[in-house]
């Protein structure tokens, strides 16, 4: 069974021609040009970043790079995970959410199409081989989506990789989802599903009918991680990203259902 739906796919990585990487280095930093600002949120941007003729970040799944701002002459740097394809050329993209008061946060509000910005790496990464695992359930917190969209489109870019997805989005309430075009696109391939769990959002009837039945109104907890995988067709692994909290409590619950720390990947 196809996965394509009647859409033009992707060639696989290898079998399209091999794209020569960017100059990014794990040890200096390069500057990029913003290409494109997008405020998704109040307080998520998402930025594009041109890079030189067809090159590449030559990033593998789920790997980040390290931002450097100057802030009132103190240097502070911060690691974010790309939203493209592993395989994007000519550019990449990154979302990033602003904190009241944080010093990154100053910086990153002040960014303006044209404007140079500094990065390193790649680092750390999800090793992950087509059809490695049977079942991925993702859990992720706001920007926490940032490394699950990677591994989605690499999924669905290959049409022999048939390994079933189960992203869970925790969001505050239905307009801070990101991404939503995209998420609801990759959930049109038969082995690709989406949920929801907006802690603010008050009734399910204010969402759009076809979030309904996919949405979960609270915060996500043991019970709700383990009806998710009543659902799965196999055994899951679980990818997680979020907060620090989020992240400890998602390992807790994951304990508590009786999984193993090699059952798991906390970005």
């Amino acid at each position: 069974m196809g996965k394509g739906q009647g859409k033009t796919r992707q060639k696989p990585l290898d079998q399209k021609e091999a794209s020569r990487n960017s100059e990014l280095a794990p040890e200096m930093f390069t500057a990029f040009i913003i290409s494109s600002v997008d405020q998704l949120t109040e307080d998520t941007y998402q930025y594009k970043f041109e890079l030189p003729g067809n090159s590449s970040l030559g990033l593998s799944l789920g790997q980040h790079i390290v931002l450097r701002g100057v802030v009132n002459g103190l240097e502070i740097q911060r690691a974010y995970t790309p939203i493209t394809p592993v395989n994007a050329e000519g550019y990449f993209e990154v979302l990033i959410k602003c904190y009241e008061g944080g010093l990154m946060s100053q910086y990153v509000r002040s960014w303006k199409h044209g404007e140079a910005v500094s990065w390193r790496g790649p680092f750390g990464g999800f090793p992950y081989r087509p059809n490695q695992y049977g079942q991925l359930l993702m859990l992720a917190s706001g920007t926490g989506l940032a490394p699950m969209l990677p591994i989605i489109q690499h999924i669905t870019d290959n049409e022999n990789d048939e390994t079933f997805v189960t992203l869970v989005g925790c969001f505050r309430n239905f307009e801070n989802i990101y991404m939503k075009s995209l998420l609801q696109d990759q959930s049109r391939f038969w082995n690709i599903r989406t949920f929801y769990v907006l802690s603010q959002e008050h009734s399910l009837e204010n969402l759009p009918w076809s979030y309904q039945k996919n949405t979960h109104l609270g915060r996500i907890n043991e019970n709700l991680i383990r009806s998710m995988m009543n659902t799965c067709r196999r055994q899951p692994f679980v990818l997680i990203c979020g907060s620090v909290s989020f992240s400890d409590d998602m390992e807790k619950c994951l304990k508590a259902i009786g999984f193993q720390e090699d059952s798991y990947f906390v970005f």
